[in-house]
């Protein structure tokens, strides 16, 4: 059964056991319930989602994981050929799988066939290109028997889910509707369910954030297993090759990370801060009322958007009057400049807003006093108001940056792939997070070091962003000043 139509049948005995948990309490004679007769029908309906779609969602989880496995130790030995991994030759066995289950359900073959069916006496190929599937290459008998394979434990799995779903549900439903009687507290219940709801949804970004550490930790691991650290932190030189012989020096694409961020910080602080003091300060309430919505949707564009933005016309900008043509500095569109200028661009609002939301929290008392004494309101701005607003906006500075070092598609666009040590900003050059997204790009084997070097750029990433993160929270809370 689809995962959609269990999710429904779930949905609808929830809905049923609403209705019947209510019905019942109401109906019943004798003293006034416990609670009132909605918390029953919601008890009722929290027990028939709750183990089910918990069952639901860890099938969905764990499923795959077995399947892959069961098909991966159960390959011939000669189903990998020379020249590719078990991990290219098991992607063939899904997308083949794949092609089988849509050419059954366009009509195309029966089940029976797809099961039948043999490399030798079957064109595969032309069948799966029939449904969708373009392969580059014949299907070979022990990919189309581990596809066979595949089909048939998912099969068996979806069954079984589907059974251990439905007979959860039922009998949370049974549950919950004997439970419906007027002794019952279903109120305390209800409660007790929802508050484990909103710790589960609390716990969701902090597991979240615990996987995604082990995972980078486990693969980095295995990098450096494969390829010394030393070299990783120790060479100048970036130069990948799948044929083996690669200088995976991290520091040329730090140092792109680090200067395009300066050059955006650069940009952003300035007209952001200026932004933010005007909102704050200058700007009577009309102009504010529609100025900062406005300001604030620079935030809301896709980071693509600005890269193409980058590629299209500031690129092409600045090669007109630093490039050949003018002062020679620029020999292409894609410079350090050019994705500087846009992702400074990009951090305007995150500096203005955060810092226009500071500057707004000083105590309009300290303004009167200081005007009371003969100030200005700009001597008040620069000898009162910055300097009790600095704390946060130096953090405002820093979250920003984090934000910068981890921006990715700017730098595609605007910035270039080549990876040097160059102080000239008119250079071309590239980032950690670009080289990640390139390093896994494509059917290179996953097990490789340059592969596996993404995970490694991810984890220094990971270590600097939070140290920026850190570094911020840290200057906030030290130096922030308690205002009465």
């Amino acid at each position: 059964m689809p995962v959609l139509w269990l999710f429904l049948i779930v949905l609808a005995l929830a809905a049923i056991g609403f209705i019947a948990g209510r019905m019942r309490v109401t109906s019943a004679g004798g003293e006034r319930p416990h609670s009132l007769p909605n918390y029953y029908g919601w008890n009722v309906a929290m027990k028939v989602m709750a183990p089910a779609f918990l069952a639901l969602v860890v099938w969905l989880l764990v499923q795959p994981m077995l399947v892959d496995r069961q098909v991966t130790a159960g390959l011939a030995e000669g189903a990998v050929p020379e020249g590719s991994t078990l991990g290219l030759v098991m992607s063939d066995v899904r997308r083949v799988a794949g092609g089988l289950d849509t050419a059954v359900s366009l009509g195309l073959i029966t089940a029976g066939d797809a099961d039948a069916m043999s490399a030798a006496d079957s064109d595969v190929r032309s069948l799966l290109g029939e449904a969708g599937v373009a392969l580059g290459s014949d299907v070979s008998p022990e990919v189309l028997e581990a596809a066979q394979r595949y089909r048939a434990m998912n099969a068996t799995g979806d069954f079984w889910r589907s059974a251990v779903v439905l007979l959860l549900a039922v009998g949370g439903l049974v549950w919950g509707v004997a439970q419906s009687h007027g002794t019952f507290r279903a109120r305390n219940s209800v409660e007790t369910g929802i508050r484990i709801i909103l710790l589960s949804a609390a716990s969701i970004a902090i597991l979240t954030t615990i996987g995604i550490v082990l995972s980078l930790v486990g693969n980095t691991w295995h990098f450096f297993q494969i390829y010394p650290a030393s070299k990783f932190f120790g060479s100048f030189t970036w130069s990948p090759s799948f044929g083996g012989g690669s200088e995976l020096g991290i520091w040329p694409l730090l140092w792109g990370t680090l200067y395009i961020s300066i050059i955006a910080l650069i940009v952003a602080v300035p007209i952001g801060l200026f932004a933010a003091v005007y909102l704050s300060e200058y700007a009577g309430p009309r102009m504010r009322a529609w100025a900062k919505p406005l300001l604030e949707v620079l935030a809301g564009i896709p980071t693509i958007v600005y890269g193409l933005f980058a590629l299209l016309t500031v690129g092409p900008l600045l090669l007109s009057v630093f490039g050949r043509d003018g002062l020679g500095w620029m020999q292409a569109g894609t410079a350090v400049m050019t994705a500087g200028l846009v992702m400074g661009i990009m951090l305007i609002p995150f500096v203005s807003s955060l810092s226009d939301d500071i500057i707004n929290s000083v105590p309009q008392s300290l303004r009167d006093g200081s005007y009371g004494l003969g100030a200005t309101q700009s001597e008040t701005i620069k000898q009162v108001i910055l300097p009790a607003a600095l704390p946060g906006i130096v953090g405002a500075v820093l979250l920003a940056a984090s934000r910068a070092i981890g921006e990715t598609m700017i730098v595609v666009f605007g910035a270039g792939a080549a990876a040097r040590l160059s102080l000239n900003p008119f250079d071309a050059m590239t980032t950690v997070t670009a080289k990640i997204v390139s390093q896994l790009t494509g059917d290179a084997d996953f097990a490789s070091p340059e592969a596996l070097v993404a995970f490694a750029l991810g984890m220094t990433l990971f270590i600097i962003t939070l140290g920026l993160n850190v570094f911020a929270l840290y200057i906030v809370r030290k130096y922030r000043e308690q205002y009465e």
